[in-house]
């Protein structure tokens, strides 16, 4: 088939990659947010879908919209048979809908109905899933509501960050994807709607939601700083200021310690819950890189009972 792929962050490249080697379909051009800033100058760079478009030799198309008029004009023109899509980043409207013969086909990182929206995967961890898993469905008007192609599962480590988690179903969903064009090609694939019940919701999780409840249980403070974890980061107030939570573990044996109080050994970090404590091993204090906890301790010179704030 003809194809025209939509992404643009790193985790779309995989599957861009596996298209583009696949020798039953031609990557015709590549759809892809528009150039952002980026870094301390903010100059404007391109996604990382562009680039490896641009290295491909592949036309890239960057619409502000995708309902602005020259990009559907040369999405006409381009007549693609299909258009998968791997985080692009945009609502597709109707008008673009109908443009492919065998319609837009996304690569979403859950099993669905499970995990609806923008961030299925930091959902997935900090809801505490033992499995999550990856589909492919024919687009709809409504939100990762169309029909099933194909799924794959995988399971979530117990110390699995979301980046760790989102870099391993990259790559199995770029042969999922691959797969899923084949069998649409060919005729021996045919997408089944979703089930009625199950539908769970992903939405975007803000940085306000990163915050760590210290009297929530250690369980749940670990699952929120590992699916926090790259973006937007988990975080907390020390004295007045932000300190970003990188990797933190539940410590078991350990329940002396009020909800945020701090505790600082020669080389340990803990910190109370509403259960057992944590112990911090990696942080990020504000205007910082990041440090082991323990280093960081020593520098602040941590009080008896002295506290995190929630």
């Amino acid at each position: 088939m003809k194809l025209v792929f939509a992404g643009t962050p790193e985790v779309a490249v995989p599957a861009l990659d596996a298209l583009i080697a696949s020798d039953r379909h031609e990557v015709a051009a590549v759809v892809t947010r528009p150039d952002a800033p980026a870094g301390r100058g903010r100059r404007l760079v391109a996604s990382p879908v562009a680039e490896r478009a641009e290295e491909a030799g592949i036309e890239v198309l960057k619409p502000a919209r995708p309902r602005d008029e020259d990009f559907l004009a040369r999405l006409r023109e381009i007549a693609p048979d299909c258009c998968p899509v791997v985080a692009y980043g945009a609502l597709l409207p109707k008008v673009a809908l109908a443009v492919p013969a065998r319609g837009w086909v996304n690569l979403h990182f859950s099993l669905l109905p499970a995990w609806r929206g923008a961030a299925p995967v930091q959902h997935a961890v900090m809801a505490g899933d033992e499995v999550t898993g990856a589909s492919t469905f024919l687009i709809e008007e409504g939100l990762d509501s169309g029909p099933v192609y194909g799924v794959l599962t995988e399971e979530v480590r117990p110390t699995d960050t979301s980046g760790d988690l989102l870099t391993r179903l990259a790559f199995a969903g770029a042969g999922l994807l691959v797969a899923t064009m084949d069998g649409i090609e060919d005729g021996t694939l045919h997408a089944v709607p979703q089930p009625a019940d199950g539908i769970t919701l992903a939405p975007k999780i803000t940085v306000e939601n990163a915050q760590v409840d210290w009297s929530a249980p250690a369980l749940r403070v670990d699952r929120v700083v590992r699916g926090c974890t790259p973006a937007p980061g988990a975080w907390t107030l020390f004295r007045g200021e932000r300190l970003k939570l990188i990797q933190a573990v539940p410590v078991l044996d350990r329940a002396d310690l009020a909800p945020g109080e701090l505790s600082a050994a020669k080389n340990n970090v803990y910190v109370g819950t509403g259960s057992h404590a944590v112990e911090l091993l990696w942080v990020q204090p504000q205007g910082k890189k990041p440090m082991r906890a323990a280093d960081w301790a020593r520098g602040v010179r941590i009080a008896h009972g002295e506290l995190l704030e929630s």
